[in-house]
């Protein structure tokens, strides 16, 4: 492929409403302070037009690297991911080095890289975990999820601080402090404490509360969400992040609620909006 064909390619690439919705997810990520220097992670999972759209004009014969874990129910699959040591900052400016799409090999344990990253790199370093996860919720929703976000997000790590790391004790404080969020997280959330990132550990046990929840936080580390699409998943993080911030402004002006949603008003929130809120989290406190 000559220089002139590569620009081409480039360019249908980055011409694709997917790659369009990426960057502008990151963007808004980054707009609202989630993403400090290169911190943070997105990917997506590509869906076979998506693939065949642009196949002609992706590298070819790139080397194969191991993913570190198998994902057997990905084998297959083409994924756009953000760039290990990459600036969310940069990606609306040039998203040809700051993003990667790759391919799974047919067994599900190595990947090459067939776009992007024109600067040099690799996938981001929390790769294994956006993978374990993604099949996860690929078996879960019958392929309906295909984006995982991780971001920094400011209130929800400070609530890691001072609030037992319980999925009971979080999801219960963060539905109270807005009507829409039992609504917009039914489920709950799931909590880890504090984990070293980016290896098979985490990645593990993200994957297991993925079973149960579409959020999961990481105490002193910020937050990771799946959903269907950009905007689901964007609007899941922003939701708890939102009202992860309402709460320290409760607390940092008195030191318990005088009033709060109790379990009798979610259970007529259940009714009139016909969702179903886990018991364990209508505990009376």
């Amino acid at each position: 492929m000559d220089l002139f064909e590569l620009e081409v390619s480039e360019m249908k690439v980055l011409d694709s409403k997917f790659v369009q919705d990426f960057i502008k997810m990151a963007d808004d990520g980054y707009k609202q302070g989630w993403h400090e220097r290169n911190g943070g992670n997105l990917s997506y999972r590509l869906k076979k037009g998506e693939v065949d759209a642009i196949r002609s004009r992706l590298y070819q014969d790139t080397p194969w690297q191991p993913i570190g874990t198998d994902v057997p129910g990905l084998a297959g699959e083409f994924f756009l991911v953000t760039g290990t040591g990459k600036y969310f900052r940069n990606i609306a400016v040039d998203p040809e080095a700051c993003l990667a799409i790759i391919e799974v090999d047919d067994q599900g344990k190595n990947y090459r890289i067939r776009w992007g990253l024109v600067e040099g790199g690799n996938p981001t370093s929390e790769l294994p975990t956006h993978l374990m996860n993604h099949e996860v919720k690929k078996k879960l929703t019958n392929g309906k999820h295909r984006v995982i976000y991780h971001a920094h997000t400011t209130n929800t790590i400070a609530l890691t601080f001072v609030l037992p790391l319980t999925d009971e004790v979080f999801t219960r404080e963060l539905w109270e402090m807005a009507t829409e969020c039992p609504v917009v997280f039914p489920e709950g959330v799931g909590v880890i404490g504090w984990m070293v990132p980016g290896g098979r550990e985490i990645a593990v046990e993200t994957s297991k509360l993925m079973e149960k929840y579409n959020a999961v936080i990481w105490a002193h580390h910020g937050m990771f969400c799946s959903g269907e699409t950009f905007d689901l998943t964007f609007g899941l993080m922003h939701t708890i992040e939102k009202s992860a911030e309402i709460l320290i402004k409760v607390l940092s002006m008195v030191p318990q609620k005088r009033q709060t949603i109790n379990p009798d008003d979610f259970r007529k929130l259940e009714k009139g909006f016909n969702i179903s809120l886990p018991e364990r989290f209508l505990y009376e406190k």
